[in-house]
């Protein structure tokens, strides 16, 4: 080690004694650093000038009317892009738009068709067409450029798309807001139709029963009106024997009452008689009582009274005869009137109770006057017994005929006052109750047609109602099954949704959900790790590159044998020649990390740790690339070169690894760039020491192992590389 230490020393005192080698070693140091830095300074914050890329816009819209309203969505967007400075836009024509793109006078052109307000306002109609924004794009000019002109025609795109669902949501929901207030009216109405739902449910069995009870119904409603459609000529036949049979007996009635009154005078003149008969005879019995008994005179008288009084009864009988006629008259009117007044005011039935009382008083008549006969006749055989029996005979004889007289004279009176008057009465009621009967027996007999054609009339309507009720019944299961449905819909709303909820989401401000949907989602950025620029976030990247381009150029110019005289080994001049290219990396790299921070001004989280992990990987690489060269000469730089081609492209320096194609994400975990990168990341955005760690040790073991291959190898390998080496300079082509 220590003859490796003084080839070191002896190293840095001839750089010091040549001033040439000073100048180039100088330069070489510094040489890396301005690779960092020209590259980071040019990509330090290149999206903050897209402000000067030229894009041309070419407006046709023609505007449109929607609902009776103009619309210039074209001509809003052109002012919008007026005051917008994220491009340099050119509003032009459209054939200055298209030879600008195609020579190269701007980067891309967006054009606005002259139907694109009117396609927009196709959306209230039932066919809604998308209007369009033509884009040209040059992208042979940049491979950049088109990505940032075609972020700037989307932006556009967006805000209209934004400005145009805005506006239309806000006519949506002011509507929204109409309807939750009418349906906040309406709510009592949606109430009570949920019950009447859920009570038809519940009706709907019993509905089912009633109908097939209304079949039922007419059906016997048809079977009646068939019946009575088929009585009908037989009522029309009763009727008019029943209108025959009513004139008949009016006619009898009037023919008695005609009877009645021819009959009335000699019935009244029989009962005079006899009671004029009764009074004679109770006078003949008083005068006999007054005087003395001559039996000359007393069969004389005898024989006039017994034939008064045979007269009397004669007369009664002749009076009971005509009252039994009348008497069967009445009861004859009676029967007839029950039997053809039906349903009417009922005809008396007492008609018959004067006569019985009339006849029962004549019976009583006539046998007291009998009993006067009788006892008359019975005197004759006391005539020649006793004188004394003979007047007590006579004085009961009288008393009988007294009261015969009296009663004589009452029944004519009572006949005259109320029984004839009764009977009178009655047959006239009879006639009356007849001819009601008779008219309501005609009315019956012109109703009759009428109630023919009301009966085929309800017939069909009965046929087609029991249709219809049929068909119902058929559609009963269909509608029961839909009711449940409705109602166990209604159930689940209710049961997942409220509609007072509804109401408070359709009664919005229509202005502020107007605001929403315009920009729906606000995107806030919570930055972990913060980089501040596009220039910072290429810092590890490209002074991870400038290290192992400084590593590059020293072994290119620098000889990592020892030409002066001495005796060294192989191991010796790797060690000591590798301090020398240490050193010399290790000042790269502090001016490269240092200047990034003091001369770029790159914000770095961890500004020490920057610049050691810095050194860190100068070491490694420096071991890498020196180890390569020293062993395998001229193929170690070639090593080297390939080397660098790979990392640079597999190792994310500046696309994610996940974008890679699938070699370079195959062998990322073992290039040095990916940890070296990643740690140099930490140091800028903040530092992870899981993360840290894990590639500081990864770039300490590849350094180790990179150091003891070359101490270890470098002996054996050069024999074989001096002899490729010789052999190359033959063609006189390598030095």
């Amino acid at each position: 080690m220590k003859i490796s230490w003084n080839i070191f020393r002896t190293d840095v005192k001839n750089i010091r004694k040549n001033w040439v080698a000073a100048i180039l070693i100088g330069g070489l140091t510094f040489l890396p650093s301005l690779y960092a830095w020209l590259n980071i300074y040019a990509a330090w914050d290149p999206y903050a000038r897209t402000d000067q890329l030229p894009v041309a816009v070419v407006n046709e819209d023609e505007g449109a009317f929607v609902r009776e309203q103009q619309i210039d969505v074209g001509k809003e967007l052109i002012g919008t892009l007026k005051e917008n400075k994220d491009m340099d836009w050119k509003f032009t024509t459209y054939e200055k738009a298209m030879d600008g793109v195609e020579y190269g006078d701007y980067f891309a052109a967006i054009f606005i068709p002259k139907d694109f307000s009117s396609k927009l306002g196709t959306v209230i109609t039932g066919e809604p067409e998308k209007a369009e924004i033509e884009y040209y794009v040059n992208e042979k000019l940049n491979s950049i450029a088109p990505k940032i002109t075609e972020k700037g025609a989307s932006v556009i795109v967006d805000k209209v798309s934004s400005r145009f669902i805005s506006t239309v949501n806000g006519v949506v929901l002011d509507l929204f807001n109409e309807l939750g207030i009418e349906i906040e009216k309406d709510l009592p109405d949606i109430r009570k139709f949920e019950e009447y739902v859920f009570d038809i449910q519940k009706q709907l069995p019993s509905i089912h029963q009633t109908l097939e009870g209304i079949v039922a119904d007419a059906n016997s409603a048809q079977k009646l009106i068939n019946k009575a459609q088929k009585l009908m000529p037989e009522v029309q036949q009763t009727t008019s024997e029943g209108l025959q049979t009513v004139n008949d007996t009016i006619s009898q009635l009037t023919a008695a009452q005609q009877g009645l009154v021819a009959a009335s005078p000699r019935i009244k003149a029989d009962l005079e008689k006899i009671t004029d008969i009764t009074k004679e005879t109770n006078a003949f019995l008083k005068k006999i009582q007054q005087t003395e008994l001559d039996f000359t005179e007393w069969n004389r008288a005898k024989k006039g009274m017994d034939e008064r009084v045979t007269s009397s009864i004669e007369k009664l009988e002749d009076l009971k005869q005509d009252l039994n006629h009348v008497k069967s008259v009445v009861e004859g009117v009676k029967q007839a009137n029950d039997q053809q007044t039906e349903g009417m005011e009922p005809y008396s039935s007492s008609s018959s109770i004067p006569i019985d009382a009339a006849l029962e008083e004549v019976e009583n008549l006539k046998n007291q006057i009998q009993e006067i006969q009788n006892n008359a006749r019975t005197l004759d055989s006391l005539v020649g017994d006793e004188e004394e029996r003979l007047k007590n005979g006579v004085n009961d004889l009288q008393q009988i005929a007294e009261n015969t007289s009296v009663q004589a004279d009452s029944f004519l009176k009572e006949y005259s006052n109320t029984i004839e008057p009764f009977i009178r009465k009655e047959i006239a009621q009879a006639l009356n109750t007849l001819e009601k009967a008779k008219n309501l027996l005609m009315e019956v007999q012109k109703t009759i047609p009428q109630v023919e054609k009301v009966l085929v009339s309800t017939d069909g309507h009965v046929t087609d109602g029991k249709k219809q009720i049929e068909q119902a019944l058929n559609q009963y299961p269909y509608v029961s099954d839909k009711v449940d449905q409705l109602a166990d819909r209604i159930k689940k709303i209710q049961g997942e949704t409220d509609i007072n909820e509804i109401i408070e989401l359709l009664r919005n401000d229509p202005q502020a959900e107007r605001s929403f949907f315009e920009e729906p989602i606000l995107l806030n950025e919570n930055k972990l790790f913060p980089i501040k620029n596009y220039g910072t976030g290429m810092t590890p990247f490209y002074t991870v590159l400038s290290i192992w381009v400084g590593c590059l150029l020293l072994i290119s110019l620098l000889s990592t044998d020892i030409h002066r005289e001495g005796q060294f080994t192989t191991r010796q001049i790797y060690v000591g020649r590798l301090f020398t290219f240490g050193l010399i990396g290790l000042l790269q790299t502090l001016i490269v990390t240092a200047g990034d921070i003091l001369l770029l001004g790159v914000t770095v989280k961890e500004p020490l740790l920057f610049i050691l992990f810095g050194m860190l990987i100068s070491i490694v690489f420096m071991s890498i690339v020196y180890t390569f060269v020293s062993v395998f000469g001229d193929v170690g730089k070639a090593l080297a070169i390939v080397m660098l081609v790979l990392q640079i492209a597999g190792s994310g320096g500046t696309y994610p690894v996940m974008l890679l194609p699938e070699f370079f994400q195959w062998i990322n975990p073992i290039l040095p760039f990916t940890y070296a990168i990643d740690l140099m990341r930490e140091a800028v955005g903040g530092i992870v020491w899981a993360r840290a760690s894990k590639d500081i040790i990864f770039l300490l073991i590849v350094g180790i192992v990179m150091i003891t291959f070359g101490t270890s190898l470098k002996k054996k390998v050069n024999k074989a590389t001096n002899q490729l080496l010789a052999k190359s300079r033959e063609t006189d082509l390598f030095h």
